[in-house]
């Protein structure tokens, strides 16, 4: 499997979410990024990774360097697959190519589409496309001696996937046997499985998070899940409390980007972004919620930075005043490396030891 991302004319560290992130951490090879308007240049030079991956401006060229996948690389608004992008993909199909999708609205859908598949052979896998058969939660528990571990935001599109999969390293670098849970289309286009729970009918998303956890508790003794949203924000909180819910997590992290003042698409009403201290108490209280009581507490138990363009200085300033808040454990594992994903694994290595001593 060869991947191609399909980018054109939102090529950038605002808009190519998906991309950015399979760029960073696919296990299978990237062989470009197609995008029109920046095509000739080097991938890293306008969304930081991808280093050596060039952008191109065809499918033809795409495929010439050997693609034989065509991923969908950003998200519009509204979920739609934008105009701009369906010459593109009607191309890949009549060429016989795979798909991959993450959008909501679903290629098939479209009659050109479809046809450009059906004279072609291409196939199409949509990311976001939940199984049929799912159950309500809260009814599984994962086998006994996995720990959960769920990433939690104050706001959407913080950094919570590539938090979870950061700490699922650092904890293999430990010798732990960790999994990573995916649960938005970019994390399963990475991992290559998990459920996308924003497309899950609402009485399931809690059964859906429920069951992933409880697969992948059979083989893993760490279960870190990939959150979504974030409980303060009007849009996606419905989301956000299934998966927590769902989840049942021991231990959390919560996920914050430093340059964030507004709730992500609520600038015009000016709706700001509650604090780290605000935040740490709400996802601790929902999260009780779904326990009996006398169960053990889940606890937010670190705090993971994005500060993404930011100067050494401030970043180094966020983590300090960040932990000082809160008075836990914080890091931003992408601009501090190895250092702050182990600073994070950490966090929740000696929290564990603390619940297993009760």
């Amino acid at each position: 499997m060869r991947v191609a991302i399909l980018a054109a004319g939102g090529f950038t560290r605002a808009t190519a979410k998906t991309a950015i992130g399979v760029l960073r951490y696919a296990p299978y090879p990237v062989i470009a990024v197609i995008d029109p308007d920046r095509a000739g240049t080097d991938a890293a030079e306008h969304v930081g990774v991808g280093e050596g991956v060039p952008v191109v401006g065809t499918v033809a060229e795409a495929l010439a360097r050997g693609a034989d996948v065509v991923l969908v690389g950003t998200a519009a608004a509204g979920g739609r697959i934008p105009d701009s992008y369906r010459p593109f993909l009607a191309e890949a199909l009549r060429r016989g190519v795979a798909v991959w999708n993450g959008s909501h609205e679903r290629v098939l859908d479209d009659p050109a589409l479809r046809e450009a598949a059906r004279s072609g052979n291409g196939s199409v896998r949509e990311l976001r496309e939940p199984p049929a058969d799912l159950p309500i939660g809260g009814h599984r528990r994962p086998r006994e001696g996995a720990t959960v571990v769920l990433t939690v935001g104050t706001d959407a599109a913080v950094g919570k996937m590539t938090v979870a999969l950061e700490i699922v390293a650092a904890l293999r670098r430990a010798g732990a046997r960790a999994d990573f849970v995916a649960t938005g289309q970019t994390g399963i286009a990475i991992a290559g499985k998990g459920i996308c729970v924003d497309a899950v009918v609402a009485d399931f998303i809690a059964g859906a998070a429920e069951q992933m956890v409880c697969d992948a508790a059979e083989s893993a003794d760490w279960v870190v899940v990939e959150g979504q949203g974030s409980l303060t924000h009007p849009g996606f909180s419905g989301v956000t409390l299934g998966l927590l819910h769902g989840t049942a997590p021991h231990l959390m992290v919560l996920c914050h980007d430093g340059n964030r003042m507004v709730m992500k698409g609520y600038d015009r009403e000016g709706l700001p972004v509650r604090t780290l201290e605000e935040c740490v108490r709400l996802y601790e209280e929902a999260a009780a919620w779904r326990m009996p009581p006398g169960y053990p507490r889940a606890r937010v138990v670190a705090v993971a930075l994005n500060t993404a363009g930011s100067g050494e200085d401030i970043t180094a300033r966020w983590i300090r005043d960040a932990s000082a808040r809160t008075k836990l454990p914080a890091a931003d594992p992408i601009r501090e490396g190895h250092a702050g994903a182990d600073r994070l694994a950490n966090a929740l290595i000696q929290a564990r030891v603390t619940i297993d001593t009760r």
